[in-house]
């Protein structure tokens, strides 16, 4: 079994229920919407989900997609995974966007719209230096390790 972590919450809205694991096995717990709105294709709206938290030193949440959402709807957070720092203490915003062309996705106030992971961070201590240790990537950036070569000839592969 996984440890517990004690994490305080406050709910700004008496009738929104907590973030919940639908699982013991979840690693992300389902952030509800606090209230009824349409998702146009194309739009972003940053959705209330009426809880606040306090998160320890030395911890950080990041909200993530619901793969239902997106998978079925093509709504997805925009800037997934969101960063929740230790010391913010206001309401966790979800920015949500609906990447469909043509369909308007319905939210109700109670729908699942995102998952909150709470996860164990550490800060950097940066140290300027000249130059950096070899590595077997080396500066080989996006794509640089194979896969889909989509749009070239035959000759260009």
């Amino acid at each position: 079994m996984a440890e517990i972590l004690k994490i305080d919450l406050k709910l700004l809205d008496a009738g929104i229920t907590p973030p919940s694991y639908a699982h013991a096995s979840d690693a992300g717990a389902d952030l509800c919407s606090a209230i009824d709105f349409v998702l146009e294709p194309f739009e972003r709206k940053v959705v209330p989900t009426g809880i606040a938290i306090a998160l320890p030193i030395g911890t950080a949440g990041f909200v993530h997609p619901r793969s239902g959402l997106s998978s079925k709807h093509g709504v997805t957070v925009i800037n997934a995974p969101g960063t929740i720092d230790a010391g913010y203490r206001g309401e966790i915003k979800v920015p949500l966007i609906n990447l469909d062309a043509r369909t308007p996705v319905r939210i109700s106030r109670g729908d699942r719209i995102a998952q909150l992971v709470i996860q164990e961070i550490k800060q950097a201590d940066f140290t300027l230096v000249e130059s950096l240790d070899d590595s077997d990537r080396g500066a080989g950036g996006f794509g640089s390790t194979g896969g889909v070569k989509a749009g070239l000839t035959e000759k260009e592969v």
